[in-house]
């Protein structure tokens, strides 16, 4: 008895990768990429590189009207401590802008389980998004602060540079990229609309700039100041603001001064451990529906 093949198997050409297999590291890196040229626009159409571009572009005005006034003056224009909190609603909307495009899409149209297929998990895929969106605002707050620098050395003002603030206001720049990044990406990641993203974030950003103002004006009016201190903190700005201040002396940007202490410090921790964990169990959640 012959027995008759069952199945044939075709040679239709596909050749057989040979080349270096890079890992999850390679991987994780090329999507860090990939999403901080999409914060900006880039590799995207003409429209979505507009409203990046066109929010550092006012990010650097302030830097620039400052050089000039050191030129004519002779005097030291805007000060490093002072620049984020001043320029909070640009970065505001920088940040509700962008952090929906890391993560609305892929959560609207299920894509997830592609980028999981690979040797990749939740917590790297995460940690890409987290580190393009904050290198993203590090990059949109540190060049004004920089250009700043140099500028102040090109006039060559009297007495020595602002070297030591110039540092602060840049760790300080690092250390609010990331609560910004963090706060955001969470926000956003509840929705899959980035419609509904942006509105989220830039509510939040209302909430707590409000409530920190009437909260402040309303101890203060009680007398009670150092009551009226910690309301301060409720706004991102000026807890990261309370963090330069606590680790390098720098004057305070709201005029008042915040709590003494190291506790801006352990907010800002407790705050950012609690978006990512907030940001961690929704994707959780995501990929296992």
């Amino acid at each position: 008895m012959t027995i008759q093949p069952t199945g044939v198997i075709h040679d239709i050409g596909y050749r057989h990768y040979e080349g270096e297999r890079l890992g999850r590291g390679h991987v994780v890196a090329a999507l860090t990429r990939h999403s901080l040229r999409g914060v900006f626009g880039l590799g995207r159409t003409a429209k979505a590189k507009i409203m990046p571009f066109l929010l550092a572009m006012i990010m650097l005005l302030p830097a620039v009207v400052s050089i000039a006034i050191m030129a004519l003056v002779k005097q030291q224009g805007l000060q490093y401590h002072d620049y984020a909190t001043i320029m909070q609603p640009v970065l505001a909307i920088f940040l509700a802008a962008q952090a929906p495009y890391l993560v609305a899409p892929d959560l609207r149209f299920q894509v997830l389980p592609l980028y999981l297929s690979r040797p990749v998990t939740v917590l790297d895929y995460l940690g890409a998004k987290l580190a393009a969106m904050t290198s993203a605002m590090f990059l949109v707050l540190a060049t004004p602060l920089t250009l700043l620098f140099i500028g102040e050395l090109l006039v060559d003002l009297p007495g020595p540079p602002h070297t030591t603030d110039y540092v602060a206001s840049m760790v300080s720049a690092a250390v609010l990229a990331v609560l910004l990044a963090s706060l955001g990406l969470a926000l956003a990641s509840f929705t899959p609309r980035r419609g509904l993203g942006v509105a989220s974030v830039i509510a939040f950003y209302l909430f707590a700039s409000t409530v920190s103002l009437v909260f402040y004006g309303a101890f203060e009016s009680m007398g009670q100041d150092d009551t009226a201190k910690w309301a301060m903190l409720i706004n991102p700005f000026f807890l990261v603001d309370a963090v330069q201040v606590s680790l390098f002396g720098t004057p305070p940007s709201n005029g008042t001064g915040y709590p003494p202490g190291p506790w801006a410090c352990l907010i800002v921790i407790g705050v950012i451990a609690a978006a990512l964990s907030g940001l961690v169990l929704r994707y959780r959640k995501a990929t296992s529906s």
